[in-house]
């Protein structure tokens, strides 16, 4: 137990750390790598056309919008 406590103080002490010099450095949180993009990948998944999920979620996403876009126009005019 004196072993997991101590650990976990350790881990809560970088922590702290951590939190305090970003705070201090007022620094945005970002990539070191540049991500996929970086190497030439421009999706995660690298395929031609997109999944039959994907084009489920696109389209909802599309049509919310669309939504949105009419409600606003309504509530305006």
């Amino acid at each position: 137990m004196n072993t997991f406590l101590i650990t976990f103080g350790v881990f809560i002490a970088f922590i702290a750390a951590m939190s305090v010099g970003y705070i201090f450095q007022k620094k945005v949180v970002k990539g070191s790598c540049g991500g996929l993009g970086a190497v030439g990948v421009d999706k995660v998944c690298n395929c031609p056309e997109p999944c039959d999920a994907r084009k489920k979620r696109e389209a909802r996403e599309a049509l919310r919008a669309e939504k949105l876009a009419a409600w606003e126009n309504d509530r305006i005019a």
